[in-house]
């Protein structure tokens, strides 16, 4: 039955990024449904907080630009619960000030760009190296956070978007070469996103310009995404691999400029 196979009753879940909006939304959701999780982040005593709430979790320190932390996250997580089924990567560098710097090609420093493929890729390769011997073990799976700027181009995020692109196809490379061993690996590609750190990191002008071309009457919210993680992370989703989810309430699937066309046909131009 689907209600029984969305469960994920019993798995280890490792959540990169846990602390924050998505990742803490995804911890409680898998949590809920059975999970024993670990929460993952650069942010300890905010990794700390949000495992207190869920039964059975714990909260490691994970720096993204620093290798051994991130086998040592997995290394603990395995150490503690014995096993690893689930690695959720999606952790990334993010924040008001990143998001100000990282703008067009032209004027990208270079050391943002490596930095953001330093934390976002390498960061998130090394943790699916170290993750493979065990997910392989329990015939787990990976499941990356990406982004749909990773499928659109924009005058802004330059580097940001190419380093999830970069993650895409990291994905595909991962589920074509560890399939045979019932190893699955998926990525969800949300949209803009309700989170604090996108209230501090974006105007409300352009928040509002994005919600005008979104499909639905609002932005998603981070259980939405949740929502999206747990069903590839789960037994549902054991048919489908190397895939991106995309859910942006609909911005990446309709022509430009369809915010226009409905003040059109709705009688706003007049």
């Amino acid at each position: 039955m689907v209600a029984d196979a969305i469960r994920l009753d019993g798995k280890v879940v490792i959540i990169t990024g846990g602390a924050g909006g998505i990742g803490s939304a995804t911890a409680r959701l898998m949590a809920a449904r059975g999970a024993r999780v670990a929460i993952a982040d650069i942010m300890e005593d905010a990794a700390r907080k949000v495992a207190a709430g869920l039964p059975g979790a714990i909260a490691i320190h994970l720096d993204l630009e620093d290798q051994t932390s991130i086998e040592a996250m997995i290394a603990e997580t395995v150490a503690h619960y014995g096993q690893l089924d689930v690695l959720h990567n999606n952790a990334a560098l993010l924040g008001p000030d990143i998001a100000q710097a990282d703008n067009d090609v032209e004027s990208m420093s270079t050391a943002l760009w490596d930095r953001t493929f330093a934390v976002n890729v390498r960061g998130t390769m090394i943790g699916c190296r170290a993750a493979l011997p065990h997910l392989r073990k329990t015939r787990g799976n990976i499941v990356n956070t990406v982004s749909n700027l990773a499928l659109q181009g924009h005058m802004i995020q330059a580097a940001y978007s190419s380093s999830k692109a970069a993650i895409i196809q990291m994905t595909r490379a991962i589920a074509a070469s560890h399939g045979i061993h019932g190893i699955r690996c998926n990525a969800v590609a949300p949209g803009m996103t309700m989170t604090s750190a996108l209230r501090d990191a974006f105007p409300p002008v352009l928040r509002k310009a994005v919600e005008d071309e979104t499909l639905r009457d609002q932005l998603g919210e981070p259980e939405d995404i949740a929502e999206a993680a747990a069903f590839l992370a789960s037994h549902a989703a054991r048919n489908i691999t190397g895939q991106v989810l995309v859910a942006d309430g609909g911005c990446a699937s309709h022509v430009p400029g369809i915010s226009q066309f409905r003040s059109f046909f709705s009688g706003e131009h007049a």
